[in-house]
């Protein structure tokens, strides 16, 4: 039982991390390979509030959430004007300085042997309601004026700024954003664990995410979130394939990304009202004579 609620545990939070990059991703077409450092930041800097301070879980996550969108704002700034490679190369600087950081400054982060004695805050429900409320969030967001000019400087960057799309405070509002939600994923993680250490916010953690969004379908956020939740769970359900549950995890993932280039879902985005509108038309052709 306690395994089973680790692993939707860590689901939950990795769907918030992965809401995240689908707006940065998804939306806009960038490619950060910096997202686990805003996590790192999180994590790090809710841990310190709370072991150092005393603070609650919810002012240490205000607190961590505004650094967060500040070292957003400071990176955002002059990386968004860049090309989407060059975006990706700056990202990833940004990742690896933060990591680098974190391990100098031992006084403060306890350097490579991590941070521990973060008291025990996330439970599954915390988890799963920001899960839930993380979602609704992005999910405005895409439908929003903001979304439609993400989706359309993501389609051609030139037409955008030729229909007076201001693209630059669209790109610097989707970063703020998913920094916002990156970060706060970190937080959770961090009050989950009560440990934490550089190497667990690696640039290999942002590709991750990446993968995650383009298995699910880069223009879904429902794609997103189903395999965010479907790949993080994998490892565990495969568990009883002992050493074969990586190969064969790395098998799925290639399998779907190769015959299924965009991904599981496509465009395809769930909704209660087309789904209430099918029910209703199958109920009507059942009661026709």
């Amino acid at each position: 039982m306690e395994l089973l609620v680790s692993v939707l545990t860590f689901t939950a939070i990795n769907v918030v991390a992965v809401t995240g990059v689908f707006v940065i991703t998804g939306l806009t077409g960038l490619f950060s390979l910096g997202q686990a450092a805003f996590m790192g930041i999180g994590a790090y800097v809710a841990g310190l509030m709370a072991v150092n301070y005393d603070l609650s879980f919810p002012l240490a996550a205000a607190g961590a959430i505004m650094i967060g969108v500040v070292a957003g704002l400071i990176v955002g700034l002059p990386t968004i004007r860049l090309r989407r490679d060059y975006i990706s190369l700056v990202t990833f600087g940004f990742g690896e300085a933060i990591a680098a950081l974190l391990n100098q400054a031992v006084n403060i982060t306890g350097g490579a042997t991590g941070l521990s004695g973060i008291p025990k805050e996330t439970t599954l429900t915390i988890a799963a309601v920001s899960a839930v409320v993380c979602l609704f969030l992005v999910w405005g967001f895409k439908n929003s004026r903001y979304g439609r000019q993400c989706l359309a400087l993501r389609s051609d960057e030139l037409a955008a700024r030729s229909m007076g799309i201001d693209v630059n405070r669209v790109k610097m509002t989707a970063f703020l954003l998913s920094a916002a939600i990156t970060t706060y994923a970190g937080v959770l993680y961090g009050f989950y664990t009560t440990y934490v250490e550089p190497v667990m916010f690696g640039w290999t953690k942002s590709a991750e995410w990446i993968i995650m969004v383009f298995f699910g379908g880069v223009n879904s956020l429902t794609g997103a979130v189903f395999a965010s939740a479907f790949l993080t769970a994998m490892p565990e359900i495969l568990r009883a394939a002992a050493e074969w549950r990586i190969v064969t995890y790395c098998v799925i993932v290639l399998l779907i990304l190769n015959f299924k280039p965009t991904g599981l879902f496509g465009e395809y985005e769930f909704s209660l009202r087309a789904l209430w509108r099918r029910l209703g038309s199958r109920k009507r052709d059942v009661d026709k004579p």
